[in-house]
């Protein structure tokens, strides 16, 4: 009986000793944890306090400002006197281009090729209006006979005798012509003595040459001058380019080469695109300061 008294008494000890060591560890773990917010509370972001923004201010760039394309196009276009020819080659062709653009208005010279379809029409008509022509020699270019060249042409393996008969032929077809000029001609024009030719039936005539430098080392206006010729070279070719843009700013460059020198000769083709650059051009140009003469006024 005694032993089973001391057993009861020895489990109760133990069992009284784990209830209060597991009553300290809680009042521990108690004292550690602060109290937490409720789930749900957990996961709210803080509130902050309101404060009005400022209005963003955005300073201008310091750089360059590069003007739109309406601001350039709305600059002033240049002014200011000069004298300016403008020499439509290739004409004889048809009786519509000549009108087209005889009907802008503005002194320009006719040089027309001989034997075209409608040369005596053209030149007809130009003298009936005021508009002066001139003859367009057709003469041999670099690469003959690989580049086409008009079966009338002036080729340097004719006799001086031959080119003198063919230029006569021209001045027959054309008499209402007071100069020439030439066509292609890049060979032709490189020989002194061929052009020495055609330069003396022209001073014979009393005509003038207007050189339109095909070749850089063209003999032509320097032969002229050597012979008493009246003579001149062209400046600035206008449609090597057959767009109406690039038309219109050579147009505007030839001005600029007549208002820096005093007047400049300017040589085109009666293409569409020319005709219309020419339509709009022209007349600005006159009303900016430009003279229109016909080539002879420009020679010496």
């Amino acid at each position: 009986m005694r032993p089973i008294l001391v057993l009861m008494a020895l489990v109760a000890f133990v069992v009284f000793s784990v209830l209060f060591i597991d009553g300290l560890l809680k009042e521990k773990r108690t004292e550690r944890r602060p109290d937490l917010p409720k789930v749900t509370e957990r996961h709210k972001l803080p509130l902050r306090e309101y404060k009005e923004k400022e209005q963003v201010v955005h300073e201008d760039y310091t750089a360059t400002v590069v003007p739109s394309p309406v601001e350039r196009l709305a600059r002033p276009r240049p002014t200011g006197p000069g004298s300016l020819a403008i020499i439509i080659d290739d004409m004889g062709k048809g009786m519509q281009e000549a009108r087209s653009i005889i009907d802008i208005g503005v002194p320009v010279t006719f040089a027309i090729i001989p034997g075209l379809p409608k040369v005596r029409q053209v030149a007809q008509e130009a003298q009936r209006r005021g508009v002066e022509t001139i003859i367009h020699l057709p003469m041999e270019p670099k690469g003959y006979p690989e580049r086409r060249l008009e079966e009338n042409g002036l080729i340097l393996a004719q006799s001086n005798e031959e080119i003198i008969a063919r230029v006569n032929g021209y001045l027959r077809e054309i008499p209402q012509a007071v100069g020439a000029n030439n066509h292609m001609g890049s060979a032709f024009t490189e020989s002194r003595d061929k052009m020495a030719v055609v330069l003396g039936e022209l001073k014979e005539r009393g005509l003038f040459f207007v050189d339109s430098k095909t070749s850089a080392i063209s003999v032509g206006e320097s032969m002229a001058r050597e012979l008493g010729v009246r003579t001149a070279s062209r400046a600035v070719f206008l449609d090597n380019i057959q767009d109406v843009g690039y038309i219109s700013k050579q147009i505007r460059q030839a001005a600029a080469i007549a208002r820096k020198r005093g007047n400049a000769i300017a040589i085109c083709h009666p293409h569409p695109a020319t005709i219309q650059a020419l339509a709009a051009e022209l007349p600005k140009l006159r009303e900016e300061g430009i003279t229109f003469v016909p080539a002879s006024s420009l020679v010496r």
